[in-house]
């Protein structure tokens, strides 16, 4: 059965694009305003950011550009998510790409002309304007990582090109692959990627669940070479920007502008692996208990405890529950991302050609917009407030920073969205105080906020540090490879509790998170930091709500360790992670006693 077209989706079920451009004539006029704002800046300041004063005019003057491009790539890649098959729309795209490699050429000497002045005209630019202070920490920690201006022209003139694996592997996975329907009870079920992700994984029928898995599988395993064969064009180009670079492993090229150790990198992947995958492997074997399994396979990880009590949620509900939960926040925050209903920011539909998953992203002086399929299930819910939780930051940050300061680093950005998920879990708690919903609320903290970020997302940070130390060795992989290092890294956490066969081996291919970098761990980075804040607000709301909300606030002008501390955790030690997984330890046993109890009622 297809997906509807994107041109057969009901309006209201779609974002609203106009807040950015009316039309694509608008759109395509601002192309031409945006080259002349670049060629202008060049003009005025290539060879001539020597002082103070000069930087100064140049960064503001960089700042228009920055907006003006912001607007620009995001009307055509935000039309281009919502139906990848749409040629005109890709066209668009590919415009916009082309116009900001443009860009990125010609400005390439801003920062390396910037970065070779002396530390006190770059210090003394940071004083006299502090929202450029970021920049300038920035420049100052690649200046011997920088290229010939030359060079950095060529690179920024080749960005279309360089960044064309992600945009393969997007377009792979939600144009190219056809799933098959399948058959239970003389059923036909309809298949899809998205089908699969939002709603097979977690069907409460065994049968219905085994076979999506099969049919899933089955696709992915076509495709398994020529993904393997685009992430590998991924991830040699980083290796060679590395060494261009002066790095001497990808690993630290790739955490460089993260502002992390490669310390901090292994010790969130290896304690969770370590300390973490007991505690699931204990929760895995109460769900095959509880179904009556004779054992766990991979495809029964995502399916709830106590299916029949999993409540639908239609969309029109889904403000009651966004609004109950951040309410904790302040009326001002709730306020703030309840706008998001009434301004559409969300893509909902399910469509034929979407980009599959959810994003959040975020056009500087307009608002946030954030794409998700929307299935009815609690699930959708929670990916909803987690992505409005990085809406909610974004809106903040913009308010209190520059364009060019207002991205936080990688290692931070997982933080809020993840910390609105447990603001979910615990209204949903707090609702009732029947053991069933309670034990239900438990559940849903554990498979949907801590599972997808803590489990899902830190399994492949783990499978792709074995892929970079592959690369850093010299060496490469076909899919086979990719198959079995995965399998590697799933049986190590998951240990006898649960069956990793071949089929959950070809688990790498679900993720576009291996084209943006060292991302996947920076879930489980940012979840131990909301973690720890939530449980301070829990225990005194007032002061923590302050301080989560300043956190908020921040952009990127503070280092991860020193923002961390604005919302009241250290992550210098490895104290908040080992605390973490305690509290997760704390709940799957507060989830067995309220089993033992309902079962012996």
């Amino acid at each position: 059965m297809a997906l509807p077209n994107r041109k057969d989706v009901a309006s209201e079920l779609t974002w609203d694009l106009t807040p950015l451009y009316p039309n694509d004539k608008a759109w395509a006029k601002d192309l031409t305003v945006l080259k002349q704002l670049v060629k202008d800046l060049a003009a005025d300041f290539d060879g001539h950011l020597t002082t103070t004063a000069q930087i100064l005019s140049g960064l503001t003057a960089l700042e228009k550009v920055e907006q003006k491009a912001s607007l620009i790539e995001h009307y055509a890649f935000l039309h281009q998510a919502s139906d990848m098959t749409d040629p005109h729309y890709d066209h668009l795209l590919k415009q916009a790409e082309q116009t900001l490699a443009f860009k990125n050429a010609k400005l390439a000497f801003f920062d390396i002309q910037v970065s070779q002045n002396s530390t006190a005209i770059l210090d003394e630019v940071a004083t006299k304007e502090p929202r450029f202070a970021s920049v300038i920490r920035h420049l100052k920690a690649k200046q011997k990582h920088l290229l010939e201006p030359k060079t950095e022209a060529a690179l920024a003139l080749l960005g279309p090109t360089l960044n064309a694996p992600e945009k393969i592997y997007t377009t792979t996975r939600a144009a190219d692959m056809d799933f098959e329907d399948f058959v239970v009870d003389k059923t036909t079920y309809p298949m899809s990627f998205v089908l699969y992700e939002n709603t097979y994984q977690y069907h409460p029928n065994y049968k219905v669940r085994q076979k999506a898995f099969e049919s899933f599988s089955k696709t992915l395993k076509k495709y398994q070479d020529t993904v393997a064969a685009t992430y590998y064009t991924q991830v040699a180009k980083e290796k060679t920007l590395a060494t261009l670079r002066g790095f001497d492993s990808v690993f630290d090229y790739l955490l460089a502008d993260q502002e992390v150790t490669h310390e901090m990198f292994d010790r969130q992947i290896d304690l969770i692996l370590d300390k973490l995958g007991p505690v699931m492997q204990k929760y895995a074997k109460l769900i095959g208990k509880t179904h009556g399994l004779k054992q766990m396979n991979f495809a029964d990880l995502q399916i709830d405890l106590d299916p029949e009590f999993a409540p639908k949620v239609s969309l029109n509900e889904a403000p009651n529950y966004i609004k109950k939960a951040v309410s904790l926040l302040g009326d001002n925050y709730a306020k703030m991302v309840m706008r998001s209903f009434d301004e559409r920011w969300v893509d909902f539909a399910v469509n034929a050609g979407k980009e599959t998953g959810g994003f959040e992203t975020d056009p500087y002086g307009v608002h946030p917009y954030i794409l998700m399929s929307w299935t009815d299930e609690l699930a959708d819910v929670y990916t909803l407030i987690h992505e409005l939780g990085h809406a909610g930051q974004a809106l903040l940050t913009a308010q209190n920073n520059s364009i060019l300061g207002s991205d936080p680093s990688m290692y931070l950005i997982e933080a809020p969205s993840t910390f609105n998920e447990l603001l979910l879990t615990h209204s949903l708690e707090q609702s009732t105080t029947d053991p069933r919903m309670q034990r239900f609320a438990y559940t849903k903290m554990l498979t949907n906020t801590f599972y997808h970020n803590f489990v899902t997302h830190l399994l492949e940070a783990a499978f792709q540090r074995e892929v970079y130390q592959i690369i850093d060795a010299g060496g490469s992989f076909d899919g086979a490879k990719l198959c079995e290092l995965k399998q590697k890294v799933l049986k190590r956490f998951w240990g006898d509790a649960v069956v990793i066969d071949e089929r959950a081996a070809l688990t790498w291919m679900r993720q576009s998170h291996y084209y943006m970098g060292l991302y996947s761990y920076t879930y489980s980075a940012g979840l131990t930091i909301a973690t720890q804040a939530y449980l301070k607000l829990v225990a005194d709301p007032k002061p923590q709500v302050a301080a989560w909300l300043e956190f908020l606030k921040l952009g990127d002008q503070k280092t991860p360790v020193d923002a961390a501390k604005v919302a009241g955790v250290d992550i210098s030690t490895a104290a908040p992670l080992e605390n973490t997984i305690a509290f997760l330890d704390e709940t799957v046993e507060k989830i067995k006693a309220l089993t033992n109890q309902l079962e012996n009622n």
